[in-house]
């Protein structure tokens, strides 16, 4: 490999750059040890290192994978893609509580401006858009299927008050609660 080109790709390991995973792996000779080039473990000496395109090529030549970013494990976001399902795991347990980002990441170990940045590569979207989503999907489900009264759909979806509810439902979905229950079962779901 030219010079010029293993200091380029040498740099965006000094970065960490999350973008090259699964692009590039490196070796690093002295451990044995094969990693994403996020890897947050101390960065290794340029003269230690040998890039290899694919992990299967690292492990053939005698690289074991690095316990600390995995590259063997969860595709080529990992372990980026890990934290994101381990949130959506969260929300979609909880979308009925109050959940905010800083709770989020407290409980994920990271911090709010790392989930933030990380999810929204990983998902295409931010938690909070997550978290609507679910609780509208929920809401819609509630309401095209049960007498349920809409305070307690309300409730149930995150809600102190079936009237904030309601405009928040009518935002969405450009008609209020009721009549999407009524045009619901008016369609016969």
């Amino acid at each position: 490999m030219e010079r010029e080109l293993f200091e380029r790709i040498y740099a965006t390991v000094a970065r960490r750059e999350s973008t090259y995973d699964g692009v590039y792996y490196t070796g690093v000779r002295t451990t044995k040890i094969v990693c994403r080039p996020s890897c947050r473990a101390k960065t290794p000496k340029p003269e230690n290192v040998t890039f290899y395109p694919s992990l299967e090529e690292a492990l053939a030549a005698g690289f074991r994978p690095c316990k600390r970013c995995r590259p063997e494990a969860n595709g080529r976001l990992a372990p980026d893609a890990a934290m994101a399902a381990q949130a959506d795991a969260i929300l979609a347990g909880r979308y009925a509580d109050k959940v905010t980002l800083e709770r989020l990441a407290s409980e994920l170990a990271v911090s709010p401006y790392h989930l933030q940045r990380t999810y929204k590569r990983v998902r295409g979207v931010s938690p909070a858009e997550t978290l609507e989503r679910l609780r509208r999907a929920e809401a819609e489900r509630r309401l095209a299927r049960s007498d349920e009264p809409i305070a307690d759909i309300a409730a149930s979806t995150g809600f102190r008050t079936a009237s904030h509810f309601a405009v928040w439902f009518a935002r969405g979905a450009g008609m209020t609660p009721t009549a999407y229950r009524n045009e619901r079962r008016s369609e016969g779901h």
